[in-house]
């Protein structure tokens, strides 16, 4: 499922060379801690996968490969329904849409729509080595490559989204593209000169215990003068402006803090970023974080006041997401 031959030599090319061994040595003890789950189950369902052939990859609109009619080609129609059939086996699938032969994986978030909303805020990806802490399924990761990055990295523990990604993948080819099962506690402590030139942290603050030690962990990873892209749920307010839910969110049981704007930049400020900009400000919508063929499960819409959809179903203020970018010296 992860090709550490090919890790290492997208690595060589890289600005990370230098930790090669290192994230080899934190995946393959990550991979040994896994004594449950089913990962075993979906190595063995991905080796199963059809093999398709196509020269058509689309990463900058889109996340697409192949098309209807080179499905068609290729499989007859018991083949194809076995091969939907297989994908559904690794349901849900949270992060996307991705298109792969004609085959419309509607994912329960429009991640699309959070990525129009911010790239043509960050600085230009083109050559730069990334990473994505919290990636999911790596959706992301492939819109970055789309920006002509060159090389990134995906980290979340996740079995299933690791499955999710090494499908994708199996049909995107040797793009320098990984996930590794890894959170952000099995990173380097320090990278220094020879950190990532972006770091993303999209969807992840809120579930953090201690969101100041979450910054300072993605600021050690940037090299200097880097770039931060930060997302995460927030409230109104001042500076002082902090909401910490008594028990759930949204029925989400691990949200601790969700700040102001203006209290998220001091955070930011005191750990020694720079040059702060809020460059996006969303309410989620229904429409955006969905129940779907592919994530049959409740979504967002069963998570609001249905009298009221500007408050969660706990009376909280409803999902509202800001976006900040910001640099290291």
């Amino acid at each position: 499922m992860i090709n550490f031959d090919l890790l290492k030599k997208d690595l060589k090319n890289s600005s990370i060379e230098s930790w090669s061994e290192f994230f080899v040595a934190a995946t393959e003890k990550k991979l040994a801690e896994y004594t449950h789950g089913e990962l075993k189950q979906w190595q063995t369902l991905i080796a199963q996968l059809p093999i398709l052939s196509s020269e058509k990859i689309e990463l900058i609109n889109q996340v697409g490969i192949g098309s209807k009619a080179e499905l068609e080609a290729q499989l007859n129609s018991g083949q194809i329904s076995q091969f939907i059939e297989q994908l559904k086996q690794l349901h849900p699938w949270r992060k996307g849409p991705f298109d792969l032969y004609g085959i419309h994986i509607d994912t329960e978030w429009r991640s699309d729509w959070k990525w129009e909303r911010i790239k043509n805020h960050i600085a230009s990806l083109k050559n730069r080595t990334i990473l994505d802490v919290g990636c999911g399924n790596g959706y992301h990761c492939w819109r970055m490559l789309g920006e002509e990055a060159k090389f990134v990295l995906g980290i979340d523990p996740s079995q299933k989204f690791l499955a999710q990604f090494s499908i994708i993948k199996k049909y995107l080819g040797q793009q320098p593209v990984h996930l590794l099962p890894l959170g952000i506690e099995d990173m380097p402590e320090a990278m220094g000169k020879n950190g990532f030139d972006t770091v993303f942290s999209m969807g992840v603050l809120y579930h953090r215990k201690s969101p100041i030690n979450h910054l300072l962990e993605l600021k050690n990873l940037i090299r200097p003068q880097g770039e931060l892209v930060l997302e995460t749920l927030i409230i109104e307010g001042d500076e002082n402006q902090v909401l910490v839910p008594h028990d759930r969110y949204a029925q989400m049981r691990n949200v601790w803090f969700l700040p102001s704007t203006e209290a998220l930049k001091r955070w930011m400020s005191r750990c020694g970023f720079k040059n702060i900009q809020v460059v996006d400000i969303n309410q989620t919508s229904i429409k955006e974080q969905r129940t779907t063929d592919w994530m049959h499960f409740h979504s967002l819409k069963d998570y609001l006041d249905p009298n009221d959809n500007n408050l969660t179903i706990e009376g909280y203020p409803a999902p509202k997401r800001a976006t900040l970018i910001a640099t290291i010296n």
